[in-house]
């Protein structure tokens, strides 16, 4: 029921065109929402980074988070698909790490609900990681000692490391990785000198052409939800686009192939636009190279308005708004490899 008035919400909006003033902006929350199941601590999120940065937890001891998800830029890896252990490409484009804290549902089609889920998901993966079962990457970190004191930090003494753990600190060090202060959300905080008046035209022109009626929230995905929930979205609405033959935008169908539901073909968790400017190239499939012909395309699939070289112009000037200040980040020094741990 929760879904379908979603959705009833969504195509209500479409066709709806509100002034910038009756739209609810919301700036994005300072701090990342924690679960009670995995309380932040320092020495959680210290060995959270140093599993992040750690290959070893693939099969063949190259590919670590952070090889598809650099948070030295953008949080994903400027490829249209990700590439993982023994060169092997996978089948959609690395969504950003940043600000991923604030998601209801992880991955493109919201088959994981929590960091903790997806943190397990790509270790076991044929073409990710590599590993057969994540328990073979657990005796892989029991058998690096050097990471033993930093579990018992993390989670006191004892029998310690874990797949449940591991994910928990990985997950600890994501929920750091948020990008708040923004242009776009000191603007609407009352710093009505945050934007440019072009920007302030393509808010205007955000909210005119109809792109509010997904692109909501402070993360610009949609309504704020319980975790596990996701909004989703089909696309393209409007099949008939030239885009979506140009970009081979149906040939992956999406949440159906998590769900098996035929309502699902085509239907995709609504991505955030928070930072785009860091995170060409675009779609499921990083098929469009740009941002403004990522905004001429959605537009025409998703709105089936075809606009303006001004129009997309501002449109893009706004969203660039939307990119925040980030973190600082060091690269962990991680634990000596012992001379016996064998990697493909």
């Amino acid at each position: 029921m929760l879904r379908k008035s979603l959705f009833m919400f969504l195509f209500a909006a479409v066709f709806t065109t509100a002034p910038v003033a009756a739209v609810e902006w919301q700036a994005l929350p300072d701090t990342a929402p924690q679960p009670s199941y995995n309380p932040s601590t320092p020495a959680k999120v210290d060995l959270g980074m140093m599993l992040y940065f750690d290959p070893r937890l693939s099969s063949t001891g190259t590919v670590a988070c952070f090889s598809c998800h650099s948070v030295m830029e953008g949080g994903d890896d400027h490829r249209p698909v990700s590439m993982g252990v023994h060169g092997l490409k996978g089948g959609r484009n690395a969504p950003t790490v940043w600000n991923a804290a604030f998601n209801s549902v992880q991955f493109w089609d919201g088959r994981a609900a929590t960091l903790e889920d997806q943190a397990k998901g790509p270790i076991a993966n044929p073409v990710e990681m590599g590993m057969a079962d994540v328990g073979l990457a657990v005796n892989r970190v029991r058998k690096i000692t050097g990471y033993k004191p930093y579990f018992d930090a993390a989670f006191g003494a004892g029998d310690n490391i874990t797949v449940d753990n591991i994910a928990k600190a990985i997950a600890a060090y994501e929920r750091t990785l948020i990008t708040p202060g923004s242009a776009y959300d000191r603007f609407v905080k009352g710093d009505k000198a945050a934007l440019t008046a072009e920007q302030q035209r393509g808010m205007q022109e955000f909210v005119s052409v109809g792109c509010v009626s997904c692109h909501s929230g402070p993360m610009f995905d949609g309504p704020t939800l319980p975790v596990g929930t996701g909004f989703y979205m089909k696309f393209p609405v409007y099949p008939s686009s030239s885009y979506v033959a140009k970009y081979h935008l149906t040939a992956d169908s999406g949440r159906y192939q998590v769900t098996k539901n035929p309502a699902d073909r085509n239907v995709w968790r609504v991505p955030t636009l928070r930072n785009l400017v860091y995170t060409a190239p675009y779609m499921h499939n990083g098929s469009v190279k740009s941002l403004e012909e990522a905004v001429r395309v959605m537009a025409s699939t998703q709105l089936n308005h075809t606009l303006s070289e001004q129009q997309a112009r501002e449109i893009v000037a706004f969203l660039t708004s939307l990119s925040g200040a980030f973190p600082q980040q060091c690269l962990p020094r991680l634990p000596p490899t012992p001379g016996d741990l064998l990697m493909d």
